[in-house]
């Protein structure tokens, strides 16, 4: 893990404060935060660093096939079940599980969940023989889970269980200020992969491009653009930072007219300035579909130049 901003070395002293307490932890982080890497963290910083990491991705199955890709079925327990097949609960024994995108799962799953979190005990599907595991679960979601429990789709009783300890990951565009360090990082990996002598480096105006930019996709989506523009690029100088993939597929977008500014003679100067100011920022944002970094850009403005003309028409 790379960063150097405030937000990022709390994120990780709380890592290693929890890491060797043997209770549930739950990480809060937008898609590509890197909430796995944390979950990893804390495995490796606690006691049962030697035993077993598993993870699931609640969300990559189907809410009848999670149950027992989690706890496992007993032959006969459904159609096609021929023998007896072990979940990951058991597969985590002595170690660590890690539950991705809990929010995904069905409130009959979470009720089973919230057994083996206060007892370490369950039932495979099918099955009436109780199976006792010794095992630590670490969840992560992007949800609102308090939202989701007052909604009725998350059980109350199952966040208070994994709530000992939250630990929420900062978006990439909270701490801007890793984008060199991290761009530098992913940039000198892809340069070894592709066998490069010399160590990459980005111009001005790319590190200006890759900080102006507000990274939906966080440091996921940094890392894929880096190793892109990396690829792409004749030598070890960065100058183009290419953050849309499709862009030379599908063409720029077709270039607006600006409308005649009405007038009377004699006019107000600075009134028809910031009309015409005003005209060219939303025509910036529409032909960008409201992506405030890619419109001031177009402007060749400042992110955060282009924030304060933003505040400044009521935009």
């Amino acid at each position: 893990m790379v960063g150097e901003s405030e937000s990022f070395l709390d994120c990780l002293e709380r890592v290693s404060q929890v890491a060797r307490i043997n209770r549930p932890v739950l990480i809060i982080g937008e898609r590509g935060t890197g909430k796995e890497l944390v979950a990893a963290r804390l495995h490796y910083l606690s006691g049962r660093w030697d035993r077993p990491r598993i993870a699931v991705n609640c969300a990559a199955f189907a809410p009848e096939l999670l149950e027992s890709e989690l706890f496992g079925y007993e032959a006969g327990a459904f159609t096609g079940a021929q023998k007896r097949k072990t979940g990951r609960f058991e597969w985590a024994h002595q170690g660590t599980l890690f539950l991705d995108e809990l929010a995904q799962s069905p409130q009959s799953l979470q009720e089973k969940i919230l057994r083996v979190l206060e007892y370490q005990e369950f039932e495979r599907v099918g099955g009436t023989e109780t199976v006792q595991v010794d095992v630590r679960v670490i969840a992560a979601t992007n949800a609102n889970l308090p939202e989701l429990c007052k909604q009725g789709k998350f059980r109350e009783d199952l966040l208070d269980r994994l709530s000992f300890e939250v630990i929420g990951i900062p978006p990439l565009r909270e701490r801007i200020g890793d984008v060199p360090l991290l761009s530098q990082f992913f940039a000198r990996r892809m340069a070894l992969e592709l066998g490069w002598t010399d160590a990459p480096q980005f111009t001005q105006d790319a590190m200006r491009a890759l900080e102006a930019y507000e990274w939906p996709g966080n440091v996921r989506e940094l890392k894929n653009v880096i190793e892109r523009s990396v690829c792409r690029s004749d030598g070890p100088i960065i100058r183009e930072i290419i953050i849309d993939p499709f862009a030379s597929l599908y063409g720029p977008k077709p270039q607006a007219t600006l409308a005649p500014v009405q007038r009377q003679w004699p006019c107000d100067f600075n009134e028809q300035t910031a009309a015409l100011e005003r005209e060219l920022i939303q025509q910036a944002l529409t032909r960008n579909q409201f992506h405030q970094a890619k419109a001031a850009s177009d402007l060749q403005l400042g992110y955060h130049q282009f924030r304060r003309l933003l505040k400044k028409h009521d935009l």
